[in-house]
This record gives C-alpha cells, structure tokens and sequence, in this order.
C-alpha cells in the first residue's frame, strides 16, 4: 500500500529517517504541504519563503532523479494530508517529528484520522531524551551539553534510498510558482542569491569546506572580519543536511575548534529542549518578573519607533550595529557575535522589547528557527531561563575594536570604506564622521544608565 512522506523541515533523500523507512514499505508519495494557518503569527517571513523555493525546486529535482516526485499542496495540513490520502488510497503517513507548538498540535490532530508514524531526524539527540537524575528536563545549557555529549555517539548515519517506489498513479501537484514565495515587487532577493547556494549538495559542499576551516572556529569565530564560521545554519534549519551528518563528517577530530562547534550543534538541540518545556517562549517572558519592565513601545512612541526603524535599516550611529542588520537584509543572515551585539543594541540602548526583534529577525533570518531565536534572544534580553543578566550590556563600540571588525564594516557599511582604524569604529567620536552617515541616536553612556534605570523599577515593582 502507498504511504505518505510528509516533509517540513527535512528537505534531504540522505540521512532521511521518515523517508528511509516508508521506502521499504512500499510505493510513496513524498508531499510538502505549505500551512501558513497552524503557525499563526510564525507562518514564514519573506526571507524563509525565498530559501523555501529554493529548497523544494533542489528537492524536487534530487527525487526525480530517483524516479518519484514531490507533490506540493496548500492549507490545513491536517486536511490536505487527509484528503492526499484519499486520493492515492494510503492509511500511514510518515514524518520526522517536529517540536514547534503548532507543529505538535498538528501532529496530534493527524494521528486521530491517519496512522501516522514519528521519527527522529533532525537533532543529535531526540527532544526529550537527555535527562537529569531525577528524570526531569534540564533548563540550563551547560548541564544539558554535559549530559548529552556523554551519550555520544549518535545514531548511525542513513544512506539514500537505493530506490523509491512510485504510486500506481500520480497525484494532482500544485505548481510551486504559483505560490508566490519569491519577491517580485520589488524583487529585494540580489544579496540572497549571490550569497547563498541551496539544497542538499550545497549542504555538503559547504560541509567539505567547513572540514578545512572548522579548527580555526574556537579562536576566529567571533570575529565577523574573518570567514571562520560554517554558514550550515540554513541548511541546518532546512533540514537539507542533518546535524547527524555534520557530527560524523568531524568524528575524529579532538582540536579545541571541533569541539567548540560541536557544542553550537548541541545548543540547537537544548534550543529545542527548551520549547518543549516552555512552548510560548518565542512570546513570552520566561522570568515573569519582565512582564513588568518599561519598554518603549513603536506602536505608540514615535520616537522609539524612530528608533526601532533607525536599528532595522543599519542607521543608527554604532558601525558594527549597521553593519549587522546591513549584511542581514542584503543575505538574509548574519554573524553570530554581530547579532548578540545588535539584539543587546536593540533591547539595552533602545529599551525595545526583544519580542519586536525577534519578529524582525523572523522576517529577515534564512535560517530563522522557532527554537534558537526565541532561546537567542531570551537569552541577551536576560528574560529567559538560562539567560545573560540583563545589567550586562554590550558595549557596540569597544566589542567592534575587540573583536577586528573594520573589514566587516567596509563590506556592509560603504560610507566608511575609507576610514583606518580606530575611526572607523567610532567615527563620531574621532571626528571623522562622512556627512552621509547617521550620527549615533542615542550616547553609549545615557543609553546604558537608562537601562539600568529601567531595570531597578523592575526590582523594586
């Protein structure tokens, strides 16, 4: 009998656990069903919805190579999974198990009206399984790390199936141009395709590349001037390469660099960990004493809204912030130390809430994840259960000159191409500010003290 693969996230043939084994069951329809209702306010921005052509036109070309075809459908996925079923006569629905809120809801609703089978496919270890003593989850990364690396190795890789059994007859497919997920008017997407090369065997080329450079990652990867970083996340998120994968590509290695990106691999799965426990965390303050906190709000206060579209267009004054959300609208991503510096820029010079960033970088993020933006910026606003306190804040300027970014800023900040150092990272206060760039919308100074301000009301409300 046909069975159905239903693909979300896991955009790949290899290392596939839900594909893997309905193809030893028979004939199989692998279907994408875009849902834009079970989400809600986390349905895809536009730069996810770029990626997404992208991956599924690799994807669909990968499976007719093999013989079968992507079948793509639009809408409840509850219901179009049910009624792909009834078209092609299939009772069992594989999926490699998702852990969003919605994605959960979802999963519940399918397996009452279809005979739906979960696997594990895209973390080091399934959600859940790594425990403390007691059996309880963990909620702080460094204990979670610990306990999990303990359990390495994970599972064995998956090959690609030698063959894929097509249906007795195809089902109805919707064009997937006809979807619309590519900009058009105006088509703002340049960047994104200079920079990025997608599906799965760009997945691993990057991976071979990574293989040369991922030693230099412990000392290099904080400094956005340097190439030092893998830029898997995307494909990562997509599913177009598995951390499995990655994980035995590096097995043998014992460097310092290794192991340092080894734990960004286990950071994803704590990530995930913690939506499970707290699934509104992309929403709500976890440390509820911040559901009292002052923040300045765009929809009211002109100003910070002045402000709020000053930091999403790379104008505010500090070089290293504009750069950042620069690179992030031209290539829809940027390095890791920039976005913990312009997320802390944004909720501690601002004082905007960090759910208004996280939206942002839902929007503008390629590899935009439910589980590591909502823990990511959880963690620099200081609000979440393991998080940085929110009195340390980032100094934008000093950070700039720690970590070399002059290069970095040239790239995305053409105004001040033409300034050495140290100007360049604070071209105000060295007096060598190009007319055609902002002057700094609020002092480093007054900024930080209004946050601590901000803070001691939370204290003493």
């Amino acid at each position: 009998m046909t069975q159905l693969v239903w693909l979300r996230r896991d955009l790949r043939l290899a290392d596939n656990p839900a594909l893997h084994h309905a193809a030893q069951q028979g004939p199989l329809v692998a279907v994408y069903v875009l849902d834009d209702e079970s989400p809600k306010h986390h349905a895809y921005g536009g730069a996810s919805r770029w990626w997404l052509h992208h991956s599924l036109a690799s994807l669909a070309e990968s499976l007719a190579k093999k013989g079968s075809r992507l079948i793509l459908r639009r809408g409840n996925a509850v219901e179009e999974l049910t009624k792909l079923a009834q078209e092609v006569g299939a009772t069992t629905v594989h999926c490699n198990r998702h852990y969003e809120p919605w994605w959960r809801k979802v999963q519940g609703k399918l397996a009452d009206k279809l005979d739906l089978h979960c696997h594990d496919g895209n973390y080091l270890m399934p959600p859940g399984s790594i425990t403390t003593g007691t059996g309880g989850q963990y909620k702080i990364y460094t204990p979670f790390s610990r306990a999990l690396r303990a359990e390495l190795p994970p599972r064995d890789e998956l090959p690609v199936p030698d063959r894929l059994e097509a249906p007795a007859e195809w089902p109805a497919s919707d064009d997937l141009a006809s979807w619309n997920l590519l900009p058009t008017r105006p088509d703002w997407a340049g960047g994104l395709r200079d920079f990025w090369e997608v599906g799965e065997a760009a997945a691993h080329r990057r991976l071979r590349w990574w293989a040369d450079h991922v030693e230099d990652y412990h000392d290099k990867r904080n400094h956005p001037s340097e190439d030092k970083v893998s830029r898997l996340s995307p494909h990562l998120h997509w599913g177009e390469i598995s951390p499995i994968q990655v994980w035995h590509a590096h097995k043998d290695r014992t460097g310092e660099g290794w192991s340092t990106y080894e734990g960004e691999l286990i950071w994803r799965d704590f990530a995930t960990n913690t939506i499970c426990q707290f699934p509104d965390y992309a929403t709500a303050n976890h440390r509820k004493e911040f559901d009292r906190f002052p923040w300045r709000d765009p929809a009211t206060d002109e100003h910070a809204a002045r402000d709020l579209e000053a930091w999403q267009q790379g104008r505010t004054g500090y070089p290293i912030v504009d750069a950042g959300m620069r690179q992030l609208w031209q290539t829809g991503w940027m390095h890791n130390r920039v976005r913990m510096i312009a997320a802390s820029f944004l909720i501690k010079h601002l004082l905007i809430d960090w759910r208004v960033g996280e939206q942002w970088f839902w929007d503008t993020l390629v590899d935009a994840d439910y589980a590591s933006n909502a823990t990511n910026w959880q963690w620099v606003a200081g609000t979440g259960g393991d998080s940085n306190m929110f009195s340390r804040i980032m100094a934008p300027l000093s950070q700039s000159e720690k970590f070399d970014a002059a290069r970095y800023i040239r790239g995305y900040v053409p105004e001040l191409k033409h300034l050495k150092e140290p100007a360049i990272h604070d071209p105000e206060e060295h007096g060598a500010r190009p007319s055609g760039y902002p002057r700094k919308i609020v002092p480093h100074k007054a900024a930080r003290e209004r946050a601590l301000a901000a803070l001691k009301a939370v204290k003493s409300g």
